[in-house]
């Protein structure tokens, strides 16, 4: 969990940065503060991993409030002028926001964060779900809370672009992970990926045209990748009747 301080001299700029943290649940926001030199000892003391803070304030500037933290904390820069963009850089922000602050933005500042707060292992890949796993635990947009997803359930699965969305009947459920990683935790043998954006589960085929698969009770339109068609076709191929 990554602990982050929103610090902005106008409340309707923290208060909108508020609701985008408890979109992400690896954030855990521990304060906020409209007085950059107040918040100075709270993370000058290292109790904060991660300041998004604002620019131009009148008590004390932010790339003012950079220098006189040294080191002590990370920050990802929020203004409307970009201007401050290469100083801000030249003192080692992890990412610069313009305002207004747009949620995908804000997420994809936050995945550069996180690469820097919390370095990768090396990479090992996480171990398969079982045949006889029927289930899977996801983190929802909901701080703190485990959603269980029976993969009967599953219509399909869509990569965005800072998250995925797994669809069930008329829900869709945003997980905060890669296509990738989800890929690899799924039964290879109940689920394929056919496009970039697209996994979905074999039983649910119901017809090829063209590019596209058609999956029973899914109204929407799953493109076939070229790089994924030989896989699929290779399958499809296992079970024609010539």
């Amino acid at each position: 969990m990554i602990r982050c301080m929103i610090i902005d001299d106008e409340q309707h700029a923290i208060d909108i940065l508020e609701h985008y943290v408890k979109q992400a649940p690896y954030l855990e926001l521990v304060g906020t503060s409209t007085h950059p030199i107040e918040a100075l000892q709270e993370v000058a003391g290292g109790k904060v991993d991660l300041v998004f803070l604002d620019v131009q304030m009148p008590e004390l500037s932010g790339l003012d409030f950079i220098k006189a933290i040294n080191g002590k904390a990370r920050v990802i820069l929020t203004t409307a002028y970009p201007e401050f963009a290469l100083e801000g850089y030249d003192l080692d922000i992890v990412d610069y926001l313009l305002k207004p602050v747009r949620l995908p933005r804000f997420l994809q500042a936050v995945q550069k964060a996180m690469t820097v707060l919390q370095p990768a292992a090396p990479a090992q890949a996480a171990p398969a779900l079982e045949e006889e796993d029927d289930y899977l635990f996801v983190k929802t947009e909901s701080k703190g809370k485990l959603l269980k997803i029976n993969l009967g359930d599953i219509d399909y699965i869509e990569g965005m672009k800072n998250y995925v969305a797994i669809h069930r009947g008329n829900q869709k459920t945003l997980v905060y992970t890669s296509m990738k990683e989800l890929e690899e935790r799924l039964p290879q043998r109940r689920f394929l990926r056919v496009h970039k954006s697209f996994i979905i589960p074999m039983g649910r085929i119901t017809g090829i045209e063209g590019n596209m698969v058609r999956l029973k009770d899914v109204q929407a339109e799953i493109l076939i990748g070229d790089n994924y068609k030989s896989e699929l076709m290779d399958l499809i191929r296992n079970k024609m009747i010539k």
